[in-house]
């Protein structure tokens, strides 16, 4: 490859940097402290620490296995390109992540179990890994100091959804600690925005 060849494929290689594309790659090499792999022609690395969230010993079984990564690091001047699948699993998670959050629908009631209890209120467990709060205003009508006084660590739990919004869920307990049959009210809690997204549609804001 010719100097001005190669002077176009790291130029092309840092565009690929900047727009954060996932890349499809296949592992061509092992070495000490992670893996090979060929980005335009470009010998590119991925460091051992970057081969997934979970801790990765043996780099042997990567040999030959295609891998989803993106470029981290990447200079000319030093011949340096570095690259991780551990973001790309991260992005997917959180992609994910969102849309298990997004699916809950202002107004709707669901069980939960309170998972913690703060000063300004308390977080319950609604599953999967999703958390909401429940403001100390909006466990009951009347006022209370303390979570504490209504709810317990573990205890179980009924929700209304009064809000989803940058990926947070807010919680209101209000008429349903007292036993009160409450019927949902999805007029009187709208969300900003639609809270449709889809798993899809998350996972098309990922370039590949």
């Amino acid at each position: 490859m010719s100097e001005m060849n190669m002077q176009e494929t790291w130029e092309k290689v840092e565009a690929i940097y900047e727009e954060g594309t996932v890349l499809d790659l296949k592992v061509e090499g092992i070495v000490n402290a992670g893996v090979i792999v060929y980005v335009e022609g470009i010998r590119g690395f991925i460091p051992i620490s970057q081969l997934s969230t979970k801790y990765v010993e043996d780099t042997n079984p990567y040999l030959h296995k295609m891998v989803q990564a993106k470029i981290i690091e990447v200079s000319e001047e030093e011949k340096r390109l570095i690259l991780s699948v551990r973001e790309v699993e991260k992005m997917k998670a959180e992609a994910e992540r969102q849309a298990k959050i997004e699916a809950f629908k202002p107004g709707s009631i669901v069980d939960g179990k309170v998972e913690s209890i703060q000063k300004y209120g308390a977080f319950v467990d609604l599953g999967d890994h999703i958390s909401g709060l429940v403001h100390i205003s909006q466990f009951s009508e009347r006022r209370i100091k303390s979570a504490a006084e209504v709810v317990s660590v573990g205890q179980k739990v009924k929700v209304r959804i009064l809000n989803v919004k940058d990926g947070k869920i807010s919680l209101s307990m209000k008429g349903l600690l007292e036993g009160e049959e409450v019927e949902p009210d999805v007029k009187e809690y709208k969300a900003e925005g639609e809270a449709s997204t889809s798993l899809a549609d998350l996972l098309s804001g990922i370039q590949l």
